[in-house]
């Protein structure tokens, strides 16, 4: 008995160090894609913010974040899911709230 509880908070223990570690992960690509993103580097800051979303994928600001990167790469169609990601996610946010309506206004009025 004693053994089995010691394995299952040996396994409790890893599997919290584990997702903590994601979330490392997740803000470090987010940092790293962000800075890309006011470099001008859209390739770069779609592949740390696309990380970024993989590892933490309930972060709102985060999916704002990546398409605000996918307008400025023309990808409108991906910038509008994740503008309804982060909407979907917080109701609250403002800024994904208005980068979703002007998307979908661009979309619009696009040919």
């Amino acid at each position: 008995m004693r053994r089995a509880l010691a394995a299952l908070l040996v396994a409790l223990f890893v599997g919290m160090a584990c997702l903590g570690c994601a979330a490392l992960d997740g803000a470090r690509l987010y940092r790293s894609g962000t800075q890309a993103l006011e470099r001008g580097d859209l390739p770069r800051a779609i592949a740390d913010l696309e990380g970024a979303a993989a590892l933490v994928p309930h972060d709102a600001e985060l999916h704002n974040r990546l398409g605000v990167a996918y307008a400025a790469a023309g990808r409108r169609d991906d910038a509008i899911r994740e503008f309804e990601s982060a909407v979907a996610l917080d109701c609250d946010h403002a800024l994904a709230a208005r980068n979703l309506r002007r998307a979908r206004d661009e979309a619009g009025a696009a040919p």
